[in-house]
């Protein structure tokens, strides 16, 4: 039989989500084990059910049988790529996963503690059950990894610095997807400045110029920029450490974390909560959300120089025309304008004309990854 599937695995600390796709990058199965630790349920494809996971481990084995009993035996995997949050500045492309990558993924864990030990315990797991399976790492820093350094830099002192303290950006794996299927949606060649909205329970923004990453709204972490589900955002240093002060470190991090965004101003994390609401806190935050998205973009826009398309992408990006109208009419001074129509069935293509295209762009995060892994297997070694 054949070894032409690509196992794709995004792990975060309580879920394991898992796609397979073929050569030709078309899913083939998806599975999901949620709640790993507690009242776990396994998915795959349509079938769900109550399932004993206390550790990735198990969620993994889990997944693998059931992929086998679905036709898609674990002899049939060409490799495993995974979706690494951090890369750090050492790792700024897709690697085979070897000892001195585990190193580089297990030294950006004290700048992404909440992310980075759950993508190695799934790197380890399946190690474990698949010994002689390839495993590539694909990072979501990477794709920022372009931007210059006057970017990348806080304005601190080099002792400072070297904690770790700069701006390295997400959504990457997301952006290097768009930026790839853009000139197809277009049918030209991919436009020179291209503004791109990941926008979702998390969100940020991205300058893309001649194809590559020159300034993005995230930064240390995934909690700056855009308002979003439940992080504030940007927010003066000073108030965190006010913050701090006040509920200490963790519950600090609560806040900004888990507690604010659409849900500490609208009582709803959720964007289509938040419409069918309707209160004044409701709108209040939708208004915040776009207001700040439309903020950050002319930053942004400056740093490329200009814009020639605005491309959305995620949860909200690609399924809520209002929030899409109210950004383009946020820019509809650089010559960003709507169909209306279009963008109400949510269309590809929504301008309404003009020098600036605006496209919707549905995200394709996992198939990215397989993209990467068949690239770094076909990379002559």
């Amino acid at each position: 039989m054949d070894t032409d599937l690509i196992l794709v695995v995004n792990a975060g600390s309580s879920s394991i989500k898992a796609a397979l796709f073929d050569g030709a990058v078309a899913v083939a199965a998806s599975g999901a084990v949620t709640e790993i630790g507690g009242a776990a349920r396994l998915k795959i494809g349509s079938e769900e059910r109550a399932c004993d996971a206390p550790d990735h481990l198990a969620a993994l084995t889990l997944l693998i049988e059931g992929f086998g009993a679905a036709g898609y035996p674990l002899s049939r995997l060409r490799a495993a790529g995974h979706r690494v949050v951090h890369g750090g500045t050492d790792l700024v492309a897709p690697a085979l996963v070897d000892d001195a990558v585990i190193a580089g993924i297990e030294a950006c864990v004290p700048i992404a503690p909440l992310h980075n030990p759950h993508n190695l315990s799934a790197i380890r797991a399946l190690a474990r059950l698949a010994p002689d399976l390839t495993q590539v790492a694909c990072f979501d820093t990477a794709f920022h990894a372009t931007n210059p350094e006057v970017a990348l830099r806080y304005a601190l002192p080099a002792p400072a610095e070297a904690y770790g303290l700069r701006r390295y950006g997400f959504h990457g794996i997301s952006y290097e997807s768009l930026t790839a299927r853009l000139p197809v949606i277009l049918q030209k060649p991919l436009p020179a400045r291209v503004l791109a909205l990941h926008l979702g329970n998390g969100a940020s923004l991205c300058a893309i110029r001649e194809g590559r990453s020159v300034a993005t709204s995230m930064g240390y972490s995934p909690l700056d920029g855009l308002t979003m589900g439940t992080r504030t955002g940007m927010i003066d240093g000073n108030a965190v450490l006010r913050l701090a002060e006040i509920h200490g470190i963790d519950g600090a991090g609560r806040i900004l974390n888990r507690q604010s965004g659409l849900l500490g101003l609208g009582g709803h994390s959720d964007m289509r909560a938040l419409h069918a609401a309707g209160t004044e806190e409701a709108r209040f935050a939708i208004a915040h959300f776009i207001y700040w998205a439309v903020r950050h973009a002319g930053s942004v826009i400056a740093a490329m120089g200009g814009l020639d398309c605005i491309a959305f992408t995620g949860g909200i990006g690609e399924n809520d025309a209002a929030v899409r109208a109210g950004i383009c009419a946020g820019l509809s001074y650089l010559g960003v304008t709507l169909d209306e129509a279009a963008n109400g069935a949510h269309a590809s293509r929504i301008d309404a004309g003009g020098p600036v295209a605006a496209v919707i762009v549905p995200a394709e995060e996992e198939a990215q990854i397989a993209r990467d892994t068949q690239a770094v297997l076909d990379t002559p070694r």
